[in-house]
Protein backbone atom coordinates (compact mmCIF):
# COMPACT_ATOMS: atom_id res chain seq x y z
CA UNK A 1 0.00 0.00 0.00
CA UNK A 2 1.49 3.19 -1.23
CA UNK A 3 1.42 5.70 1.87
CA UNK A 4 -0.55 8.29 -0.60
CA UNK A 5 -3.54 5.45 -0.19
CA UNK A 6 -3.21 4.88 4.02
CA UNK A 7 -5.55 5.83 6.26
CA UNK A 8 -4.14 9.07 7.90
CA UNK A 9 -4.03 6.97 11.22
CA UNK A 10 -1.91 4.86 9.82
CA UNK A 11 0.68 7.59 8.74
CA UNK A 12 0.38 9.46 12.24
CA UNK A 13 1.35 5.81 13.58
CA UNK A 14 4.40 5.23 10.90
CA UNK A 15 5.70 8.93 12.23
CA UNK A 16 5.31 8.28 15.83
CA UNK A 17 6.84 4.80 15.17
CA UNK A 18 9.60 6.25 13.39
CA UNK A 19 10.05 9.02 16.37
CA UNK A 20 10.37 6.29 18.87
CA UNK A 21 13.07 4.17 17.00
CA UNK A 22 14.99 7.71 16.21
CA UNK A 23 14.80 8.47 19.57
CA UNK A 24 12.88 11.77 19.23
CA UNK A 25 10.25 10.42 22.01
CA UNK A 26 12.25 8.14 24.19
CA UNK A 27 11.65 5.30 26.54
CA UNK A 28 10.10 5.89 29.32
CA UNK A 29 9.14 9.28 28.33
CA UNK A 30 6.07 10.89 27.90
CA UNK A 31 4.28 11.46 24.20
CA UNK A 32 2.68 14.87 23.33
CA UNK A 33 -1.01 14.89 24.13
CA UNK A 34 -3.33 14.21 21.68
CA UNK A 35 -4.75 17.45 21.22
CA UNK A 36 -0.64 18.96 20.90
CA UNK A 37 0.10 15.78 18.35
CA UNK A 38 -2.64 16.74 16.27
CA UNK A 39 -2.61 20.35 16.23
CA UNK A 40 1.22 20.32 15.09
CA UNK A 41 0.16 17.65 12.43
CA UNK A 42 -2.84 19.00 11.16
CA UNK A 43 -5.02 15.87 11.88
CA UNK A 44 -7.98 15.80 13.95
CA UNK A 45 -8.13 14.69 17.42
CA UNK A 46 -9.66 11.81 17.17
CA UNK A 47 -7.61 10.27 14.54
CA UNK A 48 -4.59 11.03 16.17
CA UNK A 49 -6.19 8.78 19.63
CA UNK A 50 -6.68 6.07 17.11
CA UNK A 51 -3.02 5.96 16.73
CA UNK A 52 -2.33 6.45 20.10
CA UNK A 53 -4.58 3.54 20.44
CA UNK A 54 -3.29 0.73 18.45
CA UNK A 55 0.29 1.69 20.48
CA UNK A 56 -1.06 0.66 23.29
CA UNK A 57 -3.02 -2.02 22.69
CA UNK A 58 0.72 -3.54 20.86
CA UNK A 59 1.73 -2.80 24.56
CA UNK A 60 4.04 0.01 23.26
CA UNK A 61 3.09 2.92 25.19
CA UNK A 62 1.67 2.93 28.77
CA UNK A 63 -1.48 5.38 29.91
CA UNK A 64 -1.33 6.76 32.90
CA UNK A 65 -4.65 8.21 34.28
CA UNK A 66 -4.59 12.15 34.23
CA UNK A 67 -0.99 12.47 33.30
CA UNK A 68 -0.70 11.40 30.14
CA UNK A 69 1.15 8.31 27.46
CA UNK A 70 4.05 6.80 28.01
CA UNK A 71 6.72 5.28 25.58
CA UNK A 72 6.87 1.35 27.17
CA UNK A 73 10.51 0.22 28.02
CA UNK A 74 11.71 -1.75 25.00
CA UNK A 75 9.25 -0.08 22.32
CA UNK A 76 11.66 0.96 20.24
CA UNK A 77 13.84 -2.49 19.71
CA UNK A 78 9.98 -4.16 18.92
CA UNK A 79 8.90 -1.06 16.47
CA UNK A 80 12.58 -1.87 15.00
CA UNK A 81 12.10 -5.44 15.17
CA UNK A 82 8.60 -5.52 13.55
CA UNK A 83 9.88 -2.54 11.01
CA UNK A 84 12.55 -4.61 9.52
CA UNK A 85 10.37 -7.75 8.98
CA UNK A 86 7.81 -5.16 7.44
CA UNK A 87 10.55 -4.16 5.28
CA UNK A 88 12.13 -7.17 4.20
CA UNK A 89 8.81 -9.41 3.68
CA UNK A 90 6.91 -6.76 1.86
CA UNK A 91 8.66 -3.62 0.95
CA UNK A 92 11.84 -5.02 -0.26
CA UNK A 93 10.49 -7.25 -2.82
CA UNK A 94 8.46 -4.39 -4.54
CA UNK A 95 12.00 -2.25 -4.64
CA UNK A 96 13.77 -5.13 -6.22
CA UNK A 97 11.14 -6.29 -8.71
CA UNK A 98 11.07 -2.62 -9.64
CA UNK A 99 14.67 -2.07 -9.89
CA UNK A 100 14.71 -4.99 -12.24
CA UNK A 101 12.22 -3.71 -14.47
CA UNK A 102 14.53 -0.14 -14.34
CA UNK A 103 17.29 -2.04 -15.00
CA UNK A 104 19.15 -0.95 -11.64
CA UNK A 105 21.93 -2.91 -10.45
CA UNK A 106 22.55 -3.15 -6.84
CA UNK A 107 25.95 -2.00 -7.18
CA UNK A 108 24.64 1.26 -8.73
CA UNK A 109 23.00 2.28 -5.85
CA UNK A 110 26.10 1.48 -3.29
CA UNK A 111 28.06 3.81 -5.60
CA UNK A 112 25.83 6.65 -5.13
CA UNK A 113 25.54 6.53 -1.40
Amino acid sequence: MSNQSKPVYLKLRDMIAAAIIDGRYREEEMLPSVRALAAEQGANPLTVAKAYQQFQADGLVEVQRGVGMYVARGAAETLRKRERETFLKQEWPEIRGRMKRLGIAPEELLERT
